[in-house]
């Protein structure tokens, strides 16, 4: 089964992730179950939320639903079991020098892969993607050797690729793109009214490649969800505490420019940004975050969860979706992870100098990486 036009991510409910109120055990299978009776057909997770706990508690929570009617989409990539935690940086990628070289790729992957199906009480993923990868990752043939050996092995129908979890690898993924378009069926990428760059930069490499894209961060932190305003107290763990400040406050204040074109179609401002998405052609599936948020004024996740399906089958017109990018355009408004023409030194997991490989897709793409990947915005204006 393909994914479909609308996903569910277990790193919803923050009980994996740090944001919001984290929902308990048993609510969090509730919305599992509750999103599939709403009519949401694909389920997203990866092995390294919770050191596998997210895909047992996916399993689980699907228990005696027939397998044949919803998509899984399984993630692999950051090494839990043999490798040591950095803190907040996490695990490290399964390719790291330190762990393994490439003549062992193919074996963590099947072993990563064979583990993940039992925890989600199954024998195939609709799709496997490689999660989080670093430069290795994205550019090696080993590590999609080894990725299209899973489907020889009929461990899973299609595969993917989903960088993260910051945001950027604007030209690793294009490459990866150009290298294995063979092999891909599906990317994942941030992509929101608030955040058109730079995941529209590989949106035309997508495209081209004929490889379908699902979007993440559909709600850019929750302001989509309309209960995210000026002033908002966050908690001490959330992760959107790091953003840089005001970001609330200048978000809102974009999201209120957009509002009339919801109010237009009679829709709510997650379901515009989904269909704002969803405008762009190689976009074809949606994942946006659910959160409840702290409080007792905040809106129950579960009406977050039936908004997301509830999106119409309904297309914004070519001038609406111009008038919200134009509103929501933030170029330059951050540090961009993966290639980067501001990284210098030794490679990161997550950051790394511009090679001759990168700078050559640059220029195939009509991309400049010193003006259009780079951060020009002071903290203060992000």
């Amino acid at each position: 089964m393909n994914l479909t036009r609308t996903a569910f991510g277990t790193w919803n409910g923050g009980r994996f992730m740090h944001f919001g109120t984290p929902i308990e055990e048993g609510h969090f299978a509730e919305l599992i179950r509750r999103a599939y009776e709403k009519g949401i057909r694909t389920f997203m997770t990866a092995d390294a939320y919770g050191s596998g706990a997210a895909d047992e508690a996916l399993g689980a929570a699907l228990a005696g639903v027939p397998r044949e009617s919803y998509c899984l989409v399984g993630m692999i990539g950051h090494d839990f079991y043999a490798g040591l935690r950095d803190g907040q940086k996490g695990f490290p990628r399964f390719t790291d020098p330190r762990y393994r070289q490439s003549r062992d790729f193919a074996d963590y992957v099947r072993m990563a892969t064979d583990k993940a199906l039992a925890r989600c009480r199954t024998d195939h993923f609709d799709c496997l993607m490689l999660h989080n990868p670093d430069s290795i990752g994205y550019s090696s043939d080993a590590v999609w050797t080894a990725m299209q050996r899973m489907q020889d092995e009929k461990m899973t129908d299609l595969l993917g690729v989903a960088p993260g979890p910051a945001n950027g690898f604007t030209l690793d993924l294009i490459l990866c793109f150009e290298r294995f378009a063979a092999l891909l069926d599906w990317a994942m990428i941030i992509l929101n009214p608030l955040e058109p760059w730079p995941g529209g930069l590989a949106l035309a490499a997508a495209e081209k490649a004929k490889i379908d894209l699902i979007t993440r961060v559909v709600d850019h932190g929750g302001l989509f969800h309309d209960d995210v305003k000026p002033g908002h107290v966050f908690g001490e763990r959330d992760h959107r505490t790091f953003r840089p400040a005001g970001w609330v406050e200048a978000g809102s204040a974009k999201v209120e420019q957009m509002r009339h074109i919801a109010e237009r179609h009679s829709i709510t401002l997650l379901q515009l940004a989904c269909l704002w998405n969803l405008a762009h052609t190689p976009v074809k599936s949606v994942v946006p975050t659910l959160i409840q948020e702290v409080g007792a004024a905040a809106k129950p996740i579960e009406a977050k969860l039936d908004e997301l399906a509830a999106l119409p089958p309904l297309a914004l017109s070519a001038e609406e979706v111009e008038i919200i990018t134009a509103i929501g355009n933030n170029k330059g408004c951050m540090a961009l992870k993966g290639g980067s023409p501001e990284h210098a030194g030794d490679a990161l997991p997550d950051r790394w100098a511009l090679t001759d490989d990168l700078r050559d897709v640059a220029q195939r793409w009509k991309i400049v990486p010193e003006a259009d990947l780079v951060c020009t915005h002071t903290p203060a204006a992000a």
